[in-house]
């Protein structure tokens, strides 16, 4: 049994459609890791930039990278576990949720991938211009777990595609809450609406913990991530505008009918009130099958009285 050639022009639709998404996806993620690798800037001056972040966290009151670690470190369930968000919170949820999104909630998917790539833009404008050592490289005594207790991460993520010196701002938090946003906005299930809400929160104390980022990187992050998504939302309003000014399709004409006034045919007109299926058992004289519709037809051996008048009775009859 075959399908309907409409829902297999609609399934080839949709592979055609993911398939560019996908082209377009890994094209920006070469892009912006190849662009983020080649353009590390010089140690010295990563430290620098690195030295002068803690100096406004103490002057703010936001320097707690240390404290954080001294808690983290000694506990390998604790260190485990933020290892384990910094490294498969980030890329492999980003990449089933975008699959996702892009199958079943199109909008939302555009969304988040133009929210990525804008939020990813504007931070190799700073990682390219503005070097920042993160605290596992900044001589501050803090330790780097992920690469002391983990390899998986230096295989999602080779170290020809890393800048060591891009800690400023943290996309991994503002990518984190460009994800979760997506998903409170298309899941409909309680529990997946629970991580989509809790993933951003972990996500920034895994960088800090792990000793990657510094609490002024993660609210960066999520400033940046919300400059992207603003963007998006503009972009997304635009097109629903287009789409609303654009003329309708053509209307098909309706099918050919039959005029009203147009009598409606019979297989034989010659025997109306005859059933079909018996037409083949009746033996008709020879010349009457031009009679006109409605004329009796006597069987074959009948006498049939002559055309005219009925005589009257005789003259002197009683």
């Amino acid at each position: 049994m075959g399908f309907p050639a409409s829902a297999v022009e609609a399934v080839h639709t949709r592979v055609r459609s993911v398939g560019v998404e996908v082209l377009i996806i890994a094209t920006g993620v070469v892009t912006y890791f190849g662009i983020r690798g080649a353009t590390a800037g010089s140690e010295a001056a990563a430290v620098d930039h690195a030295h002068d972040i803690v100096a406004l966290e103490k002057a703010i009151g936001l320097y707690v990278e240390a404290d954080v670690q001294t808690v983290v470190v000694p506990s390998e369930a604790m260190s485990t576990f933020f290892n384990w968000v910094y490294i498969w919170g980030h890329w492999p949820v980003i990449v089933a949720t975008l699959l996702w999104l892009a199958l079943q909630h199109r909008t939302v998917y555009l969304r988040l991938r133009n929210g990525m790539m804008i939020s990813g833009g504007l931070g190799l404008c700073v990682y390219t211009t503005y070097p920042v050592a993160p605290p596992r490289l900044a001589g501050l005594g803090m330790v780097d777990t992920v690469s002391e207790r983990s390899q998986a991460y230096r295989v999602l993520q080779p170290p020809q595609f890393v800048n060591q010196y891009a800690a400023m701002p943290s996309l991994h938090v503002g990518w984190d809450l460009l994800v979760g946003l997506a998903i409170l906005a298309a899941a409909t299930a309680t529990w997946l609406r629970v991580v989509g809400g809790l993933m951003p929160v972990f996500m920034a104390l895994a960088t800090v913990a792990t000793a990657n980022h510094y609490v002024l990187d993660a609210v960066a992050g999520v400033l940046f991530a919300l400059a992207g998504l603003a963007a998006a939302l503009w972009l997304e309003r635009r097109r629903e505008r287009r789409a609303a000014e654009e003329p309708p399709p053509p209307v098909p004409p309706p099918p050919a009918q039959r005029p009203a006034w147009e009598p409606e045919r019979r297989r034989r007109t010659w025997l109306p009130d005859v059933i079909p299926a018996q037409l083949e058992h009746v033996d008709l004289p020879p010349g009457t099958a031009d009679l006109p519709p409605g004329t009796a037809v006597a069987p074959p051996g009948t006498a049939v009285a002559p055309a005219g008048p009925t005589p009257g009775p005789a003259a002197g009859s009683r």
